[in-house]
């Protein structure tokens, strides 16, 4: 398992080709002052359109991007993306970050500097991290999906990029919204690599509705 580095490079042409499709929109009737009670109010989406037929400089934001460091490898057959920015300090901690749906690696640029080198940015450099954000399986560039991949599968695959790929022993987990069905199967399937688990959505929370048993004194706790 050799991760590779990886640039983001997308062709002219696909750039060409979805300005042409969003040139070519048919766009629906709306009914009177429907605004959004139908769905996306048409004035927007024809203003969301044209920004990114007219303005959207990809460039810009293909460069800014390729800051960062990338890579890619392939796990069971599975090719996984994922940034690995090495922390400051002579121990920094590995942290695992998973993003959610319908979302990307996107979401976590803002924080992977603060976190990987907080010296920077006011704090100590005792608290660093050796940040690792990941593409779930299917998302982005860890792409095209071999198969079906459900969220436990997922959790084996990253736990293998944590521990057989990058060679930590014990790592954290961040997960949000589907990242965090990800992170809780990586904590209870693979428990032993974990030092900790951090979540922003309770996925797996015991069904308290109608009809349902009654809670356990560990679902309680």
């Amino acid at each position: 398992m050799n991760p590779r580095i990886f640039r983001i490079a997308v062709q002219d042409a696909a750039i060409a080709d979805l300005r042409r499709r969003l040139n070519a929109a048919r766009w629906p009737d709306e009914p009177a002052d429907a605004g959004w009670r139908y769905g996306t109010e048409l004035g927007y989406l024809g203003k969301l359109a044209a920004f990114w037929q007219e303005s959207f400089d990809w460039r810009a934001q293909e460069e800014m991007l390729n800051r960062l460091p990338h890579y890619l490898v392939e796990i069971d057959g599975q090719p996984l993306h994922f940034i690995h920015l090495a922390g400051s300090g002579r121990a920094p901690r590995p942290l695992l970050l998973l993003h959610g749906w319908p979302s990307s690696f996107l979401e976590f640029l803002a924080v992977a500097e603060p976190l990987a080198h907080p010296e920077r940015h006011g704090g100590d450099e005792r608290d660093a991290f050796d940040v690792v954000i990941a593409s779930l399986p299917g998302f982005t560039f860890s792409t095209p999906l071999k198969a079906p991949l459900g969220p436990r599968a997922m959790a084996a695959a990253l736990r293998k990029l944590m521990t057989e790929g990058l060679g930590y022993r014990r790592f954290l987990v961040h997960g949000g919204d589907w990242g965090s069905l990800v992170a809780s199967w990586l904590a209870l399937d693979h428990a032993e690599t974990l030092a900790g688990l951090h979540l922003s959505t309770l996925p797996l929370d015991p069904w308290t509705g109608q009809g349902a048993p009654p809670l356990s004194p560990e679902e309680e706790a």
